[in-house]
């Protein structure tokens, strides 16, 4: 009962920005986590970044400094602000939402940085 719908991702050069977007709907409580992974080419899903229920927010190593997850809209949208962009970043990234003991996952969007 719970949707995600993506937005944003394409196709940037090295160093350029993007932000991706995932709105959440369904009925649901404000007492969730969301969050970002990725899945490179011939990779397994990874983890990018998290904000947890307190607000506090969590990235993976290869992105600190770099990226910068944020929610609003009354926690129902999350962002993936993603600067300096590298060739390595090349993945479809998907939004996640935990709530309810069960995760909730959005289609995908591509992201491919050139270089």
């Amino acid at each position: 009962q719970v949707q995600l719908v993506g937005s944003g991702g394409g196709l940037v050069q090295a160093g350029g920005s993007l932000r991706l977007s995932c709105a959440a709907s369904g009925r649901m409580s404000s007492s969730n986590v969301m969050a970002w992974y990725r899945q490179g080419p011939g990779k397994q899903r990874e983890f990018v970044a998290r904000m947890l229920r307190d607000g506090s927010t969590e990235y993976a190593d290869s992105v600190k400094g770099r990226f910068t997850i944020s929610r609003y809209n009354a926690k129902s949208t999350v962002d993936l602000q993603m600067n300096s962009l590298k060739p390595e970043d090349t993945a479809v990234y998907y939004c996640n939402l935990y709530w309810a003991n069960y995760d909730y996952w959005g289609q995908g969007t591509q992201v491919t940085v050139s270089s």
